[in-house]
């Protein structure tokens, strides 16, 4: 996938220091920050501990809370599993390391308190959510040329890798399963479908691929394909907004390929206009609380145009990029597809 300009990489920044606040939010059976004070002998995590995973079904944390409105009639189900690669949270710049180190406390924290809070919860009604620790790459490794850039990713995918692989031989036991990810878990997802589903047996277990915030061009895959529907099921969906009227964007602009842009609030790849009424809620800053109709949104070219939320904040009315929101602009509607593509897939496949 294509290297980014430093304009788009500042929006990531944005999207943990603006949007997604950690430890200020409600969280559902969930009220005490875990220490995170274990340590790894050689850097490299054991999957076997459940210290090296973010979201796990066998330990209480983000990724099993919810927005207040929704507690009341909460139902988990295990129906299927999804296994979450968790975006960049390695984003300070004087930071020198290529790679996160295992057991950095205020890295897990902060991807704990917010990707796997904002985001991977978006997936938990139907899923027992699986979200591994990795040593992600640093943000600058998106951009510059310096050799090493190539090994962070590496490495970072390794380990992905290796997490997917105990999950698979301990945890899965033919259950049905979704690949969700966002930004440099998008990277690191588009690597994995490659490896284990596209034209492999696992391919049968596939629900869908939520592959979000990085592009994904129409000619990466060979045989997976994307979503033509809301209920289709072995394929993936792929979207990333900006606000509306956003062509002047020049690393957009630049693009040589096609990308495959699925619209979360129909799930086609129709370019119609869709009101901000088919928008059933976004959840930001305030995790608390679900926004209704936050935003609108229309296929553009290689993006997902969006309205500006309609929530308070300045990030969205100085911004063109929407990196911040990818998931969270349309948190109810991925959520509410998850458990629409679960059931169909279930019923196709008894």
């Amino acid at each position: 996938m294509k290297k980014y300009k430093i304009s788009f990489l500042l929006n990531l920044l944005l999207f943990f220091c603006a949007i997604i606040i950690p430890g200020s939010c409600t969280k559902k059976n969930f009220s005490q920050q875990s220490s995170y004070q274990f340590r790894s002998a050689n850097n490299i995590p054991d999957y076997s501990n459940l210290n090296y995973w973010a979201a796990h079904p066998w330990k209480q944390d983000p990724s099993d809370s919810l927005p207040d409105i929704l507690q009341q009639n909460y139902k988990p189900d295990s129906l299927a599993d999804v296994f979450f690669i968790h975006p960049t949270t390695l984003t300070d710049y004087t930071d020198q390391r290529w790679n996160a180190t295992i057991d950095d406390a205020d890295i897990n924290a902060k991807t704990d308190y917010s990707a796997i809070l904002y985001q991977a919860s978006a997936f938990n009604e139907k899923c027992r959510v699986f979200a591994p620790r990795y040593r992600q790459a640093h943000i600058r490794s998106f951009f510059t040329s310096d050799p090493e850039t190539e090994k962070a990713f590496e490495i970072a995918y390794q380990d992905v890798k290796t997490a997917f692989e105990y999950y698979l031989k301990n945890y899965n036991n033919n259950k049905p399963i979704i690949i969700a990810s966002h930004s440099q878990g998008t990277k690191h997802a588009g690597r994995l479908l490659k490896e284990f589903f596209e034209n492999k047996p696992l391919q049968k277990q596939l629900v869908c691929a939520y592959i979000v915030g990085m592009p994904v061009p129409d000619d990466y895959f060979t045989i997976l394909k994307p979503c033509t529907d809301s209920l289709a099921t072995g394929c993936f969906v792929s979207w990333r907004t900006f606000k509306n009227n956003s062509a002047d964007l020049d690393f957009v602009a630049a693009e040589k390929f096609t990308s495959i842009v699925v619209n979360p609030l129909t799930w086609t790849q129709s370019t119609d206009f869709v009101p901000a009424s088919f928008n059933t809620g976004a959840v930001l800053k305030n995790f608390s609380k679900i926004v209704p109709h936050a935003v609108s949104a229309q296929i553009h070219n290689n993006i997902l145009w969006s309205s500006k939320p309609n929530v308070p904040g300045k990030i969205f009315y100085t911004q063109k990029n929407y990196h911040v929101g990818d998931i969270n602009l349309f948190y109810m509607n991925i959520r509410e597809n998850v458990t629409a593509r679960v059931n169909s897939f279930i019923k196709n496949n008894r």
